[in-house]
């Protein structure tokens, strides 16, 4: 007995101590790092780091008009998925129905998801291109010629149509969340408020949505960090252009690190955005908390 317990605790700390070291390696020291980096004006070559304490801070508050800029295109992002979420809820819903077919459209939603980013970006490129687009083509072709703008070119309307890609290619995704989340719920609750009379949007209000608060939870999250951290599409289709017009934080904080060798602002902005991403999760628990409670 005295041997099985030995072996019993071995296991338990071997087991403890490789994910805490992994931990400790691959992401305690890291961000410790950085916001050591983020309290200096280190250029990253430099083999010395002169520490300006809390003075990048101050500078990303009051000196980069660029970066709150950047931020604005990211809340772009971040509208258009909100906007779009109660549409990915209603495909859910119709794809969980009892059709033929359901699965097969579960699939071709989902591709996009799954698609190398880098490539889907060039792809678009092509497509909204001003020269030889596929998009402007479709327009000429449906009479409306007059609508035609330089799409990853003005200031007016680049955003809106990164999000619209960004949109595309999340879509299915949330759709499929959201199926699998209202898959959950249990057929008997369904049939037992069918039989009392419930309509399919009265199961959905009463029931589904409810039922359904750690997937939305997950979503919401997954949608803000998302928007938040994207940066493939708009560095491949436009690279932040024209000027700082389509950039996004993280587009900003790289160039500030690669470009104008200013890593330890870009250290600084990493740090605001982990911590942006912490406090938003944390008031996504708390909110859920007191949601379940009431």
């Amino acid at each position: 007995m005295k041997t099985l317990s030995r072996q019993r605790n071995l296991f338990i700390l071997v087991s403890l101590v490789i994910p805490v070291a992994l931990l400790m390696l691959f992401v305690v020291y890291p961000s410790v790092d950085l916001i050591a980096i983020s309290m200096t004006n280190w250029n990253g070559v430099s083999p010395t780091r002169e520490v300006i304490g809390l003075g990048n801070y101050v500078d990303m508050f009051t000196k980069s008009p660029d970066l709150w800029l950047s931020l604005r295109n990211n809340f772009i992002y971040l509208m258009a998925h909100m906007i779009l979420m109660p549409l990915e809820l209603c495909v859910a819903a119709m794809l969980n129905t009892r059709f033929r077919g359901a699965n097969f459209v579960k699939t071709i939603a989902f591709l996009p998801f799954i698609l190398n980013g880098v490539g889907m970006s060039y792809s678009f490129s092509y497509f909204f291109s001003p020269i030889n687009g596929g998009f402007n083509q479709i327009l000429t072709s449906l009479g409306l010629s007059g609508w035609i703008q330089k799409w990853l070119s003005d200031p007016h309307v680049v955003n809106f149509v990164l999000a619209s890609v960004s949109l595309w290619r999340f879509f299915g995704y949330h759709v499929v969340l959201f199926a699998t989340g209202l898959r959950s719920i249990s057929t008997d609750v369904m049939e037992a408020s069918r039989i009392d009379g419930a309509n399919a949007l009265q199961q959905l209000v009463r029931i589904q949505l409810p039922s359904m608060r750690l997937v939305f939870s997950f979503v919401l999250f997954d949608c803000i960090r998302g928007t938040l951290q994207c940066f493939d599409i708009p560095f491949i289709m436009t690279n932040g252009g024209p000027g700082y017009a389509s950039s996004t934080f993280t587009l900003y904080t790289i160039d500030t690190a690669f470009e104008y060798n200013n890593f330890g602002m870009a250290a600084t902005m990493a740090v605001a955005i982990m911590v942006i991403v912490i406090l938003v999760y944390g008031l996504q628990n708390l909110l859920l908390k007191k949601a379940v409670k009431e």
